[in-house]
């Protein structure tokens, strides 16, 4: 019986902490200046563009406090670390970001009953700092978001907090040129309503894999035929692929090989192709020689 684990090709985050700071320091200003002016013109729009950035600025606290979290190395009472602390991290900011868009949504509608006069210009030059502010911030993000869940939940943040500073420049401009002062609230409410569509799926992928849910990359079946194709393979069984962090990937299966297996070179094939075909940076391979069962009623699907 034999493990072997795959350290070799473990994808180590890149070092957004730059990143990070720079987004902070910016959008704890803006929020200051926004908030300001939006209380000074009344503006839902301005105030709600605030109540958002501020949001984001928790959302990259967390996310920065989740990939400080990785790395942390392994003790005896954390054997993996800390890595899940990003996964953790991106559900927290897309429940933030939806909590954030339900409070808007609430407020607009309420604004449409009674609409407010729209200080055009203050708004308008407001906002389109704030576009400037958060289109740089969602840039530096933009490098690490299509393979880490956690940088993509920060990326997400600025991303958004850009397209509801230009909606309330586009507010801002009709209710000046043409007095139209409901558009606030209607912009505000469609900009929430876009948002929350987009960050579900963050939401939902990091619920899945806070449950260990296989990662979306990830098609299990195509593993399974992949091991099933070894030589001297005769049967894979407890097949258990999850998400360590949001950026590295583990597995655990029991292959029966009647025969053994030619040793480490064996599980050194085997651990490359994983990492090269699938991306899992983690494999752990037990060798069996017979079909055995060890006490667990749970085996998983396969």
């Amino acid at each position: 019986m034999s493990d072997k684990h795959s350290h070799e090709h473990d994808h180590a985050p890149k070092d957004f902490n730059q990143a990070f700071a720079i987004g902070i320091a910016l959008n704890i200003a803006f929020v200051a200046i926004e908030s300001f002016y939006g209380w000074k013109v009344n503006s839902l729009a301005l105030l709600a563009d605030a109540g958002h950035n501020f949001s984001d600025v928790i959302g990259l606290v967390l996310a920065w406090g989740g990939a400080l979290a990785v790395q942390l190395r392994p003790n005896i009472r954390h054997t993996y670390g800390w890595k899940r602390a990003t996964i953790l991290a991106a559900f927290a900011n897309a429940l933030l970001l939806l909590v954030a868009m339900g409070g808007l949504i609430w407020e607009a509608f309420g604004r449409l009953a009674t609409p407010q006069p729209m200080q055009g210009f203050t708004i308008m030059a407001v906002a389109a700092m704030g576009i400037f502010i958060n289109g740089v911030t969602a840039m530096l993000f933009m490098r690490g978001s299509k393979n880490d869940l956690n940088i993509r939940g920060a990326f997400l943040h600025m991303a958004a907090d850009a397209l509801v500073s230009l909606g309330v420049v586009f507010a801002g401009a009709l209710a000046l040129w043409y007095g139209w002062n409901w558009l606030d609230p209607i912009v505000s409410l469609l900009i929430a309503i876009v948002i929350v569509i987009s960050t579900w799926s963050l939401f939902y992928e990091s619920l899945h894999l806070l449950f260990d849910g296989v990662p979306k990359q990830i098609h299990l079946p195509s593993v399974q035929s992949y091991l099933e194709s070894l030589a001297g393979v005769v049967n894979v069984h407890d097949l258990h692929i999850w998400a360590m962090g949001t950026s590295q990937i583990a597995m655990t299966v029991h292959l029966v090989m009647p025969e053994g297996c030619k040793g480490d070179e064996f599980l050194e094939e085997v651990a490359e192709a994983l990492h090269d075909r699938f991306e899992i940076v983690h494999p752990t391979i037990q060798i069996e020689r017979k079909l055995t069962h060890h006490g667990c009623d749970q085996h998983g699907l396969i």
